[in-house]
C-alpha cells in the first residue's frame, strides 16, 4: 500500500523559480511533456496537495490539488520536494515500523523528501531529521527555473519516445507531409490537422493531443507536444511543450507554455517559459542570445543568478501582457500580471503587476486586474469564481505589498 503523497516547496527554491512562484506552486510548472506534479503522481501515487508559501493558500486551478497546511489524515505519508523530478516509478515504502521517518536522498546525498509514519507531524522541510535512515531514490533535483528551459529538448524527447512505444502507429493527416519517421507522429482522436502542414520528426517525435488544431502552412519539428485544445495557427515551431488551451503562432523554439496562454501573431519566442493566461501582443520578440555569446544571468528577486546557459529568453509570469512590438531582453523576467507597453524597452527584471515601462514603479490597480481576469478567463470557458478571485487578490496583495482597495 502506498502512503499519501504530497509536494512541498522548499523555502530555498521559491526565489529560484520566480516569477512563477508568485502565483503558483512549483509542482504546477510544466517540465517536458507533463507537469512536475503529474510526474510525481506517476512515480509515487496521486499527489493530494501542495505545501508552499502562505500567500498561495487560496490557490485553485481545474484538475490541480489544493494548497494545504496539513495532511488529510493520519498514517504514513510521502512528502516530496517539488523541484525534484523523479526517475522511473519505484517502491520507497515497505510498511516500516518502529521508526519516526525515512529521509529520501538523491545521488548527491541531498535530502529531496521524506516518509513520515505519522503524517500529522509534518510542519515543512524542517520536520525532516538528519538522523533518519536515508533511502536513495532516482531522479534530478532542479537547480532553478532555468533548468526547465535547458532540459526541455532532451526530457521532451525521452517523454515522447516512451509514449510512442505504448501506442499504435498513427495515420498521417491527409494532405500533410512528414520529414523523417512517420511512426514518430502521434495525432490523437479529435485533433484537427488541416492540409499543407509539415511535420519534421527527424530529431524527435511529435504529439498532437485531443481537440488540438493545426492550421495549414504550419511547420512543426520534434520533439514537440501540442496540448489538448491548443491551436497552432501558423509559423514554425520546434523543441517545445505547448500546454492545454493555448493559441500559438510565429517562430517558437525551445519554449514551454504552461497552458491557457495566447501568442496568436508573429514574433520570435525562444528558450522561454510562458505562464498561464499570458498574452503576447503582435510582434513581441525575445532575445535568447547575448551579443557577446556569453552566459546569461537572471535577476530573481534579490538574487542575481549565473545560469551557465548561453541560450535563455524570457520567463513570462502568469497573467502578464505585452503590447505590440514589445522587445524582451535576454534573460528577461516578467512578473505576474505585468503589463508591458510604452516607449522604453522592458528592463531585465519587470516587477509583478507593473503598469507600462515609461514610469517605473507604477502598478496595475487590483480592481482593474480582477476585472481584466474576469474577461480573459471565460474566453477559455473558465469562470472567475469567488475562490479564484480570492487567490488572485492574494497574489496581487503579496507581490505589491498593498491592500486590494
Amino acid at each position: 500500500m502506498r502512503p499519501q503523497a504530497y509536494l512541498y516547496d522548499d523555502p530555498a527554491d521559491l526565489p529560484r523559480f520566480l516569477p512563477f512562484t508568485q502565483s503558483r506552486p512549483i509542482g504546477e510548472l510544466r517540465y517536458g511533456a507533463s507537469l512536475l506534479r503529474e510526474r510525481a503522481s506517476e512515480a509515487y501515487g496521486k499527489v493530494l496537495g501542495h505545501f508552499t508559501a502562505p500567500h498561495l493558500a487560496a490557490f485553485t486551478e481545474p484538475d490541480a490539488p489544493p494548497v494545504v497546511t496539513s495532511a488529510a489524515a493520519g498514517g504514513p505519508a510521502l512528502f516530496l520536494r517539488s523541484s525534484f523530478v523523479p526517475g522511473e516509478p519505484e517502491a520507497v515504502f515497505a510498511g516500516e515500523r518502529g521508526i519516526e521517518g525515512l529521509r529520501l536522498t538523491d545521488a548527491q546525498h541531498r535530502t529531496v523528501g521524506a516518509i513520515l509514519m505519522d503524517a500529522a507531524q509534518w510542519h515543512g522541510s524542517g520536520a525532516i531529521k538528519p538522523s533518519w535512515p536515508a533511502v536513495p531514490i532516482k531522479g534530478k533535483l532542479l537547480a532553478g527555473v532555468w533548468d526547465i528551459v535547458s532540459d526541455l529538448p532532451s526530457v521532451l524527447r525521452s517523454d515522447l519516445e516512451a509514449i510512442r512505444a505504448e501506442r499504435a502507429s498513427a495515420r498521417v493527416p491527409a494532405g500533410c507531409s512528414v520529414l523523417g519517421d512517420a511512426g514518430a507522429l502521434m495525432v490523437d482522436d479529435g485533433a484537427h490537422v488541416e492540409p499543407l502542414v509539415v511535420f519534421d520528426t527527424r530529431n524527435g517525435p511529435i504529439w498532437v493531443q485531443e481537440n488540438a488544431e493545426i492550421r495549414s502552412f504550419s511547420r512543426l519539428a520534434g520533439p514537440l507536444v501540442v496540448g489538448r485544445g491548443t491551436r497552432v495557427v501558423g509559423g514554425q515551431l520546434r523543441d517545445s511543450s505547448l500546454g492545454p488551451r493555448c493559441v500559438v503562432h510565429g517562430e517558437v523554439s525551445n519554449t514551454t507554455f504552461v497552458g491557457y496562454a495566447n501568442k496568436s501573431h508573429d514574433g520570435f519566442l525562444g528558450h522561454s517559459i510562458v505562464g498561464r493566461w499570458a498574452n503576447l501582443g503582435a510582434g513581441t520578440i525575445t532575445s535568447n542570445l547575448k551579443n557577446t555569446y556569453g552566459t546569461i544571468r537572471l535577476n530573481l528577486g534579490s538574487e542575481r543568478v549565473e545560469t551557465g546557459l548561453q541560450f535563455l529568453g524570457a520567463l513570462i509570469g502568469d497573467h502578464a501582457k505585452t503590447a505590440i512590438g514589445t522587445m524582451l531582453p535576454t534573460g528577461c523576467v516578467v512578473g505576474t500580471g505585468a503589463n508591458l507597453f510604452g516607449t522604453r524597452r522592458p528592463d531585465p527584471a519587470v516587477p509583478a503587476f507593473a503598469w507600462g515601462t515609461d514610469e517605473p514603479g507604477r502598478v496595475m490597480a487590483c480592481r482593474m486586474f480582477l476585472q481584466t481576469a474576469g474577461k480573459v478567463l471565460p474566453r477559455r470557458e473558465v469562470e472567475l469564481d469567488e475562490p479564484t478571485r480570492r487567490w488572485l487578490q492574494a497574489v496581487w496583495e503579496h507581490t505589491t505589498g498593498q491592500p486590494c482597495g
